[in-house]
């Protein structure tokens, strides 16, 4: 090659399973504090409704501090920002349990919050470049593995929860392994640098138009996933008469259809590209929709969640994907597209309790049906652009690059625009 960083299939491969890897780590982090959170609230002395609203400074710092990925990755490099990011995301596991009143809960959620983002971020960015260089679809995957993460840690959360553990000492220690865990796992992503003379990122700025469109679609996946994820379980015991434990195991169902989905949902995207797969998967949410709006029975409602849940899985990770391809400025873009996200799963479960108030939760899925459909209708904004033949050996500037990370591995030269994924 003249001059260029060639990255083997083989090297390819092995940053993708770091990168899987980061995601399983962030997920565990969700996971753990999740399982959590009654005793924080008793260790705090917040009431539910003050619960709530330290519940919302995550979103709050999440969508304030993810804009500032891109600089960092810009100045440091992909593999140095992902690396501190993560392990900032992984030590910030501890803060909650450790305050004290609702304010210290507020501020260590808000900086809980503002590291997920930027963590957040970052690892898409990488993910969506290697799936460039790749040139096959990862997204899904990577975002499968989050979920499957989530599920590892909620899992250890209620064995130490079941024991009565500290979550003091129970984060304390999740923490620190997680943070080792992470480390680790940073070593085999790729190590992209900025050209000397390319621009830095502004720290702060709106979202790309393309974001804005994009983001669009995964606002509407994401509402219907987070109202199917908080609202399921009151749905079927309240809408429906069911018994606390076939409520309680409707929202298990729907969050491992999803985890499934997300696992599998890779193929299904290279088989039939990016926007059928939503177009479909829209279909089946919408279908979804209106057996839990006229539901019957509690079987059919469950069936109708999973369908939800089957319709709506890969929305957020072909969203972010879209984003990463959307323009010269990729994680300006995603941290774009994730802000949309994160507000639309900050607003969903209130947004479905108000409606559900002011009429029925039966109304409230209506809504919900209406955003699926939109993902049918909107589809078509996922549509990448064409991509080269795929090789043995990619080249390193083969693909797009990712904000403050474009170029090569351990190198100066500038990334093309040729690598496209379908």
């Amino acid at each position: 090659m003249t001059g260029e960083t060639v990255f083997s299939t083989e090297r390819l491969r092995r940053a993708r399973f770091a990168v899987a890897a980061v995601f399983c780590v962030h997920g565990a982090v969700t996971g753990s504090f999740a399982t959590r959170v009654p005793w924080i609230q008793d260790h705090a002395g917040v009431s539910a409704g003050q619960l709530g609203l330290a519940l919302a400074f995550p979103a709050i710092g999440a969508s304030l501090a993810m804009p500032l990925a891109g600089a960092i990755s810009h100045r440091f490099g992909a593999r140095t920002a992902l690396r501190g990011l993560l392990a900032l995301w992984t030590l910030s596991l501890a803060l909650p349990s450790l305050a004290p009143n609702i304010y210290g809960l507020c501020a260590a959620l808000f900086v809980y919050g503002a590291t997920a983002g930027m963590s957040d971020v970052a690892m898409n960015a990488l993910g969506v470049e290697v799936e460039n260089r790749l040139h096959k679809s990862i997204m899904s995957s990577l975002h499968g593995m989050w979920s499957v993460g989530a599920l590892l840690g909620s899992a250890a959360g209620t064995v130490a929860a079941h024991l009565g553990a500290d979550a003091r000492l129970h984060h304390l220690i999740g923490a620190i392994v997680l943070t080792a865990l992470g480390l680790v796992c940073c070593q085999g992503v790729l190590d992209l640098q900025s050209a000397p003379d390319e621009e830095p990122p502004p720290r702060f700025s709106l979202p790309p138009k393309s974001a804005l469109i994009i983001g669009a679609i995964g606002f509407c996946g994401v509402f219907a996933e987070g109202a199917s994820l908080d609202w399921s379980a009151v749905y079927l015991r309240d809408e429906l008469g069911s018994s606390a434990g076939v409520a309680a195991a409707s929202t298990t169902a729907f969050a491992l259809t999803m985890a499934v989905a997300r696992l599998v949902g890779d193929r299904v995207v290279d088989r039939f590209g990016a926007v059928r797969t939503v177009r479909v998967g829209g279909v089946a949410a919408t279908a979804g929709g209106l057996l839990v709006v006229f539901a019957p029975h509690p079987a059919v409602a469950m069936a109708g969640f999973g369908l939800i849940g089957l319709g709506v899985a890969v929305v957020v990770p072909l969203a972010f994907a879209a984003a990463g391809r959307s323009g010269p400025n990729p994680s300006q873009a995603i941290a774009g597209v994730a802000t949309i996200t994160y507000t639309s799963g900050l607003i969903a479960p209130s947004a479905i309790g108000g409606i559900a108030d002011a009429t029925s939760l039966m109304v409230s899925f209506g809504l919900v049906t209406l955003l699926t459909f939109g993902l049918v209708v909107g589809a078509g904004v996922l549509r990448p652009a064409s991509r080269p033949a795929s090789g043995a050996d990619v080249p390193a500037d083969g693909g797009r690059a990712t904000a403050g990370t474009p170029g090569k591995e351990g190198g100066t030269g500038r990334a093309t625009r040729s690598g496209q994924v379908s």
